[in-house]
């Protein structure tokens, strides 16, 4: 057997278990950085903007200062993804953390409106700005970075596994939110209860910032550096000139992970509770568990990529999506008695965004791989998980199961991508 068929099929080593755990726990911590800020939108807004305003003025600002991270996302990720290319994955990888960790303790020290006036709620924008430009060169970048140091064999379980690892930020961040709130009172949380998550966030990016200092540059790129064979002209340019079916098919995948993710994961504790009555307490907790299940799914679907190929894994998963997510919402209609193991059976279902990776790491040559996937991923999650949200919202308010129906309407759409991988394999970069 040849070293090349050595290295594409040997089982990983400690080196790559190390890779895979600092890249999956700085994820984590960066993802709960930029997540945070949803759980404390209420008393942010009241905080940050007049108190003689409308109530849902306030709101809509607040939230439109949380959608400036997502939109920055494109601008942050291409910039990054650029230099990745040129400069070396691992220079960026701690880059993105540095850019998350700095704007989260600002955020935590900010005066409020009552101090600072006008400049508040603007100094509030420009750090979610820097927090989006940092996670949009961190998710793709992750991604590359675990890809191009395992074997071909095990791509697909590293990607599971560092998207497991952003997945568990998420949770992170709901768990702190809720001791925060259950261990004060609504007026210590306003007053500066608030600030605790946000401190924390800053020193958890700070550590998270060490511990990529045990990261070596991937081999890859190490190899195409040594033969001198870096992109020679601008990377996106020769992503959007020779690789467009590429883009298309990342931004398609793109498009149904954040269905799962914003819509069964994001949207849901709000929408069981003001839809359906269901108590916050018994919405968070039921969401926290459907995380969890999430996390584990992304890591199954990632290995069922190595196994089975993508084609035949987006097929199963996303008919598993379509059944999951039809059946939890459906159900809530007679009662919530499995409201627990219907939610947490659609958290596992939306796991599949676990394989997305696995796919778009495959779809660009290592030469222009980070400016690709980046470019692709982070403009269409700027379109599709900004819309999503206002598209669902507006479509509850003559459809009780809107949610539902976009979801299994996507699952559509992951089905038929599969059936195309499986058809027509994907090229392996």
């Amino acid at each position: 057997m040849s070293t090349d068929s050595q290295q594409h099929s040997r089982p990983l080593n400690r080196q790559d278990y190390k890779t895979l755990s600092l890249a999956a726990l700085g994820g984590a911590l960066e993802f709960y950085d930029f997540i945070i800020f949803v759980f404390f939108a209420v008393v942010i807004g009241e905080l940050f903007f007049p108190a003689d305003i409308p109530e849902w003025l306030r709101q809509f600002q607040t939230f439109g200062i949380f959608a400036a991270g997502y939109l920055a996302r494109p601008l942050g990720g291409i910039l990054m993804a650029h230099f990745g290319d040129l400069i070396g994955r691992k220079r960026m990888f701690t880059l993105s953390i540095l850019m998350m960790a700095l704007p989260t303790l600002l955020i935590g020290l900010l005066p409020t409106y009552a101090v600072l006036g006008i400049g508040a709620p603007i100094a509030l924008l420009g750090l979610r700005i820097l927090q989006g430009a940092a996670i949009g060169g961190e998710v793709p970048g992750a991604w590359v970075f675990v890809a191009e140091h395992v074997p071909a064999r095990r791509v697909g379980l590293a990607c599971g596994t560092l998207t497991a690892g952003l997945t568990a930020g998420i949770l992170l961040g709901s768990l702190i939110a809720t001791a925060v709130n259950k261990s004060l009172t609504p007026a210590e949380v306003s007053e500066w209860g608030w600030r605790v998550p946000f401190l924390l966030g800053g020193i958890f990016g700070i550590v998270a910032m060490y511990l990529r200092r045990w990261l070596h540059e991937t081999p890859v790129f190490a190899e195409m550096q040594a033969n001198k064979a870096l992109s020679q002209e601008l990377p996106l340019k020769t992503v959007l000139h020779n690789h467009k079916g590429s883009v298309l098919m990342s931004m398609l995948l793109t498009w149904l992970l954040s269905a799962g993710i914003v819509v069964v994961i994001l949207m849901t504790p709000t929408y069981l509770q003001k839809v359906h009555g269901i108590s916050p307490a018994e919405a968070l907790t039921a969401n926290s568990l459907a995380i969890l299940a999430l996390t584990v799914g992304c890591i199954v679907y990632g290995r069922l990529a190595d196994s089975l190929g993508s084609g035949l894994t987006f097929m199963l998963g996303s008919l598993l999506l379509a059944g999951a997510s039809y059946t939890f919402y459906h159900s809530l209609a007679t009662g919530t008695d499995m409201l627990i193991p219907y939610y947490m059976l659609a958290g596992f279902a939306v796991g599949i965004v676990g394989a997305v990776p696995y796919v778009m790491v495959n779809a660009f040559p290592a030469v222009v791989r980070f400016s690709g996937l980046s470019f692709s991923y982070n403009v269409a999650y700027a379109v599709f998980g900004g819309l999503t949200p206002m598209l669902v919202t507006v479509w509850l308010k003559s459809d009780v199961l809107a949610p539902s129906h976009y979801v299994v309407s996507l699952s559509g759409l992951g089905f038929a991508i599969g059936l195309y991988l499986w058809l027509r394999p994907a090229r392996q970069a």
